[in-house]
């Protein structure tokens, strides 16, 4: 399924493009339409802390154990998997750093929506691919 490159405001150009997705989270009886950021280079999808409460899931600085790098480094966060519907990419139960941060975006990274989904990257067309991962 090819996607467009998008922004998130209209003071926004192309070049603030990025690859943006998106899909229904599902977790226990919820579920949360949102959009997420293809990123290639993140290591662990990343779920905001709002996100994760619209699911129904509860905070627990018990499980607080994910280490976050980069901009997200001191966060403390918890693992959280949910149901992700990709439109016209089908599902797959992905594994989120739940994060206790507002306002940061939801992450699709290499652990592992991109080890359940193919993925191209067109950036000079502004496009990218997503397909259910091939066998």
């Amino acid at each position: 399924m090819r996607f467009r490159y998008s922004t998130t405001d209209s003071s926004q150009n192309e070049f603030d493009s990025l690859p943006r997705i998106p899909l229904v989270l599902n977790y226990q009886n919820y579920s949360v339409e949102i959009v997420g950021l293809v990123d290639s280079g993140a290591t662990v999808n990343v779920l905001p802390y709002e996100v994760g409460l619209k699911l129904g899931a509860t905070w627990d600085d018990g499980k607080a154990v994910i280490q976050l790098a980069g901009n997200l480094g001191g966060q403390p966060a918890m693992p959280l998997f949910a149901t992700a519907d990709v439109e016209g990419c089908g599902s797959a139960r992905l594994a989120f750093a739940w994060a206790r941060a507002e306002n940061i975006p939801v992450i699709l990274g290499q652990t592992n929506f991109f080890m359940e989904f193919d993925v191209c990257f067109y950036r000079s067309k502004l496009e990218f691919d997503v397909n259910p991962k091939s066998e």
